[in-house]
């Protein structure tokens, strides 16, 4: 693929997250949903990626935002889990357009579960299958590779796994030919922004395929080694099964790339977050709901 080309400025907005600040009025739920703006040469496309798990909540901080949902132009899903889905056809007849772009890897709809506690589904939801996606006004571009959505902005497309100590981060299962496998979340995608002076913008879900993984793939699609930031859930939360050794290898992996900044949080965890601070200091921040980031 040739090199893409660069925005002139990008625009994240956190919808939904996990976390709120003190004395803030949004409301916070296990989930996350960014609104990006990208802009280039006068050109201005407004993307949301994900919807988290509660859209009342969502439309909810949107309109304190004072954001109108009918500004978006298409939707980014990262992958299937419910906290990043479920709401979506509610959401798109709140943006109501027709033939609205709706990205997302071709496995998105698949049999998802976990078994601890218990046998649950915890990919998309039935009220956001495909049908009631279409039928709500959403257009499905369904790719492994990766899509451009305009010269500066592409998704990932599905991440190759290169490095030996990352992992989903969660043990999932699916089902192929009447058989119980591993589900290693091949559909997870990010959204990754080249933005003109400033280098590489990432924005995550839950970076099932690894952070450094993506960060690696985001180099090698822009073929611009600078990363200027990065943004999302790094699912590293030690409560499930994030080995304390992953936890340091992933921060050193990641300041090899020396990012000017990086915000994450939902499924990140507290001993991934204290960590990141202690590698990055002031470069390094909690995500939270309501933060807005603007490049340059």
């Amino acid at each position: 693929m040739p090199k893409t080309g660069e925005l002139n400025g990008i625009k994240i907005t956190t919808l939904a997250e996990d976390s709120v600040l003190y004395e803030s009025p949004y409301l916070g739920q296990h989930g996350i949903s960014f609104l990006v703006t990208a802009e280039r040469d006068g050109t201005i496309r407004n993307v949301l990626v994900d919807v988290a798990q509660n859209p009342s909540a969502l439309l909810e901080n949107a309109n304190m935002m004072d954001i109108s949902l009918s500004c978006i132009d298409m939707v980014v899903l990262t992958h299937c889990h419910y906290d990043h889905t479920q709401g979506l056809a509610k959401v798109l007849r709140e943006i109501g357009k027709n033939d609205l772009p709706v990205i997302a890897h071709p496995d998105i709809f698949r049999l998802n579960f976990i078994t601890d506690p218990y046998l649950r589904h915890v990919g998309v939801m039935g009220e956001d299958k495909k049908a009631n996606i279409e039928g709500s006004g959403g257009t499905l571009y369904l790719t492994k590779d990766p899509l451009e959505i305009m010269p500066g902005l592409i998704t990932t497309g599905q991440v190759e796994r290169a490095t030996d100590f990352e992992e989903a981060g969660i043990s999932l299962s699916t089902i192929e030919n009447n058989q119980v496998k591993p589900d290693l979340m091949l559909d997870d995608i990010s959204l990754v922004a080249n933005v003109k002076g400033k280098g590489v913008v990432i924005v995550t879900g839950c970076s099932h395929a690894g952070i450094v993984n993506i960060t690696k793939q985001a180099v090698k699609l822009t073929k611009t080694e600078k990363i200027h930031g990065i943004i999302g859930g790094f699912h590293l939360i030690e409560a499930i099964g994030a080995a304390e050794i992953r936890i340091k290898k992933t921060a050193q992996a990641l300041k090899q790339f020396d990012p000017d900044w990086i915000y994450a949080g939902h499924c990140t965890g507290f001993e991934a977050q204290v960590e990141l601070y202690n590698t990055f200091n002031d470069r390094f921040s909690p995500l939270h709901t309501g933060m807005i980031v603007e490049v340059p």
